[in-house]
């Protein structure tokens, strides 16, 4: 599937209307929706349904007719893993969040580009990923 894989920062970025990145932020949603889809997992899903009470609300932050649902793939996993193993070897913090592993993971077995304002982690455990951020 061609698209771009959309990091919960910045879905955050325009439906909190953060000061500092919502124009960057929703220029670049606009940008990738027009190249193809904008796609979302579980993960992101969930980072994303933190702040909000309901379902309900996090479905009006995140619609499913803007951003394409996509499962996490197997092969994505076992990505995540391996990368998540060599940061810990290289003496990455236990705290810092798997997710993201799993999140660069699944752009780069998927073939999708991904859009995050916090590209390091991303950057130097996916080299050839496709990244777009500020």
């Amino acid at each position: 599937m061609a698209g771009t894989l959309v990091d919960s920062n910045v879905i955050l970025d325009v439906a909190t209307e953060d000061a500092e990145w919502i124009d960057w932020s929703a220029a670049m949603l606009e940008d990738a929706g027009e190249r193809g889809p904008l796609v979302i997992n579980p993960l992101i899903f969930g980072e994303v349904s933190v702040r909000y009470a309901t379902i309900e609300e996090v479905d009006e932050a995140i619609p499913a007719a803007y951003y394409t649902r996509a499962a996490l793939p197997w092969e994505a996993a076992f990505l995540a893993a391996k990368a998540f193993e060599r940061y810990r070897r290289a003496g990455g913090a236990r705290r810092s969040p798997l997710p993201d592993f799993f999140i660069g993971a699944h752009a780069a077995v998927a073939g999708l580009t991904l859009l995050t304002r916090d590209p390091k982690r991303y950057r130097t455990y996916f080299p050839k990923l496709r990244i777009v951020s500020p």
